[in-house]
């Protein structure tokens, strides 16, 4: 064994692991941030893509609902065709009848006017003033300085309501976009429609936009398409507003929708909802921008519709998209949860190779602390290996056998004990061993032939892999010891003995004192019954034969033997309270206090004293003694407040678990306190306060015998204190 202390060597520090670790973690979130953007992404361009799909599907349903109008509006205008075509001229009468039975008001609300116009020129007009003369010119009659113009009249027009009350005699072909449509019907006979136009009956600048359809009207019997035999055409007049708002009513859209005429390449608007963007989408930030635009081409009547749509902006659509700010929120919450364990991971395993290089240190202090202990121990030690040869030993072994440290390696423990001690031993100790450490004292035989008495305690001292430790045995010359402790016991064998005459002794001296006692109890009380017996004699039959002087005599006899009488009965009852047998119980000093109280008052009821008795006062004593010392201290009470006006008496139970009686009483002085406890001394005359000096020695003896102890406190006129303690578990005596 080496005699220096290596120092141990220093732990590898785990700190520069730490960074490394804080580093992946790093990345493990940055790469999980990644991910959930880039599937966050993907899910917002699929949500986009379905989105798109969804507003281009409901565009396409949009376009054949208002398909599905102008349909309708080339029924109403045939209709009407077909009735002017099988009649020579209806009258006014008989179109309005027709239009009535239509309910147009109702089922055709966009329809301004359903009318006909006659197709005349200027030779002709003086002739169909005179064919119709029922007819009533409104006041726009055109001017037919044109004799080679075609014009075209409205003859009449329904319902006659509003704005039409003044459009007969109106001519449709004034305007070059109803003039274009009229000539293209009229040439091909088939039904055509005109450009946006502002109404009939309004200025060129009105705002309002509206269509007319336009039917040719041919003579009866003619098939084709001959300008000479047109008669003119059956109109509709519809307001491209209503028209929208009628087809889409019963249709719940989210986009914006705009309708413009591009048959002639100028892109003329028929209808714009009032949120479309159109061109000024440019000058808005990105996510107040549609996300979508489409534009759908509506062939009709020989005119080409380019319906334009806008979807919501981007940022409401993404709102829409199921899921997404879920998934982003999820995504982000998830990276962090992983980043979280990741770095507590890594924390964790920081901080468990910073515990295991600290173990490892603390190892090695522990092995060092180990084999200095073991060198510089004053008790001999030594490893033994599993067949109990000695595989090391400190120097305070070597000295114990007689022999070196180093000699004493390779040889077996056993070899060094008295025959055949250590044999039977060894069982013994291998079944102890595997519950703890085993210790037994043994005879050692030392290199020199000296036997001596050794204290043996064997532990097991796990060694590391390959090492061959199986206990640590401590041996400690006890010889020096076992001689003073055989010395001891002599010694005690003699103390025994004087106990056990003390013992004899005190119990003669017990047996003495009730001797005493009961010679004090029967012997002197029979000399004290003569005396007063012969004095009352005395006294009451030569009363007449003695003086005065001779009577005061006799009656100080008397009673000085009463006096007497009642001293040997106190000594009686101290005798009593040194020797009887303490019996413990549990006693409620409240009730107790309160029994006295209520036997003090009625021995003198004109007294007024207040009782203050704290509840719960219990005490572990003997019941009767208990009550002697209570009587004694609330009967002093009593008795030395006498004198009081408001005279009051405490018994309660200070901080310290101590019980205490007070009272306003005369008190004493200090100086004086030590005296009160001592049997016959008395601070006050027999004339002031009556008494035999034995009640406060009795308290203390009843006390002490309970292991306690009592103190008085007091000022002179303003009362006295007794204290007293008591323990909670009986005394031995």
């Amino acid at each position: 064994m080496p005699s220096n202390l290596e120092p141990p060597e220093q732990a590898p520090p785990a700190a520069r692991h730490g960074w490394i670790s804080h580093a992946l973690a790093t990345v493990v979130l940055v790469a999980s941030l990644l991910l959930v953007l880039v599937y966050w992404h993907n899910m917002q361009e699929r949500g986009l893509r379905t989105a798109e799909a969804d507003f281009q599907s409901t565009n396409r349903q949009v376009l054949r609902l208002l398909q599905q109008r102008i349909i309708n509006f080339e029924l109403l205008v045939r209709g009407g065709a077909s009735l002017q075509t099988s009649l020579p001229l209806p009258s006014r009468e008989q179109w309005q009848r027709y239009v009535a039975g239509l309910d147009m008001v109702r089922r055709f609300p966009s329809v301004q006017a359903l009318g006909f116009a006659l197709d005349v020129n200027a030779q002709q007009l003086d002739a169909l003033r005179q064919a119709l003369p029922g007819v009533v010119w409104g006041a726009s009659t055109p001017d037919f300085t044109d004799a080679q113009g075609r014009h075209a009249l409205v003859l009449y027009a329904a319902p006659e309501q509003g704005a039409n009350k003044g459009i007969s005699g109106i001519d449709l072909a004034a305007h070059p976009g109803r003039r274009h449509a009229m000539e293209q019907a009229a040439t091909t006979g088939e039904l055509r429609i005109s450009a946006p136009v502002p109404p009939i009956l309004a200025a060129e600048d009105d705002p309002a936009r509206e269509f007319v359809v336009f039917a040719p009207v041919y003579a009866p019997g003619r098939d084709g398409p001959h300008l000479q035999d047109l008669r003119g055409w059956v109109f509709i007049e519809v307001d491209a507003a209503g028209f929208v708002r009628a087809a889409l009513q019963a249709f719940e859209r989210a986009s914006q929708l705009r309708i413009v005429d591009a048959t002639d390449g100028e892109g003329r608007l028929v209808y714009a909802d009032q949120d479309f963007l159109g061109e000024r989408a440019g000058e808005l930030d990105d996510s107040m921008r549609p996300a979508f635009v489409q534009s759908l081409r509506l062939d009709i009547m020989g005119r080409h519709w380019r319906v334009d749509f806008e979807s919501e902006p981007m940022a409401e659509v993404r709102n829409t998209i199921p899921g997404l700010r879920t998934t982003l929120l999820g995504g982000l919450l998830g990276s962090l949860l992983l980043f979280g364990i990741a770095l507590n991971l890594a924390r964790t395993q920081s901080r468990a190779e910073a515990l295991a290089a600290q173990m490892s240190a603390s190892y090695r202090r522990s092995e060092q602390r180990f084999r200095s202990a073991m060198r510089y121990s004053a008790i001999g030690k030594a490893l033994l290996d599993r067949d109990g040869r000695i595989v090391e030993a400190n120097p305070a072994m070597g000295q114990i056998l007689g022999i070196n440290e180093q000699a004493l390696v390779g040889t077996t423990l056993g070899q060094h004990f008295v025959d055949g001690e250590y044999d039977t031993m060894r069982t013994v100790e291998r079944e102890a061993l595997s519950e703890g450490a085993y210790r037994v004292t043994r005879r050692l035989r030392r290199s020199d032939g000296d036997v001596r008495h050794a204290s043996l305690t064997f532990a097991m001292v796990p060694g590391e892999v390959g090492e061959h430790f199986a206990s640590l045995v401590q041996v400690e010359d006890v010889t020096e010891r076992m001689r003073a402790e055989a010395r001891v016991q002599a010694l005690n064998r003699t103390l025994e003995a004087r106990v056990a005459l003390r013992t004899r002794e005190l119990s003669h001296a017990n047996q003495e004192l009730e001797a005493f006692a009961y010679s004090v109890s029967h012997d002197l009380r029979a000399p004290l019954r003569s005396i007063d017996g012969f004095s009352r004699l005395l006294s009451e039959r030569y009363r007449d034969s003695i003086d005065v002087s001779g009577q005061d005599y006799l009656k100080r006899i008397r009673s000085a033997s009463a006096r007497m009488s009642d001293l040997i009965d106190a000594l009686l009852k101290m005798s009593r309270v040194s020797r009887g047998e303490l019996k413990y119980a549990q006693v409620d000093l409240t009730a107790m206090a309160h029994d006295i109280a209520a036997e003090l008052r009625n021995s003198e009821p004109s007294r007024q004293v207040a009782f203050d008795i704290a509840p719960g006062l219990v005490a572990h004593g003997d019941p009767a003694l208990l009550r002697n010392l209570m009587d004694n201290l609330m009967g002093n009470a009593w008795k030395f407040t006498r004198a009081c006006k408001d005279a009051r008496i405490e018994v309660g139970r200070n901080g310290e678990g101590e019980f205490f009686v007070r009272d306003n009483g005369a008190g004493f002085a200090t100086e004086y306190a030590a005296k009160l406890f001592r049997p016959f001394q008395r601070l006050h005359t027999q004339a002031e306060y009556a008494g035999h000096g034995i009640g406060l020695a009795s308290v203390k003896r009843v006390v002490e015998r309970h292991g306690g102890a009592i103190r008085a406190e007091g000022e002179v006129g303003k009362g006295a204190t007794f204290v007293f303690g008591l323990p909670q578990a009986p005394v031995a005596e």
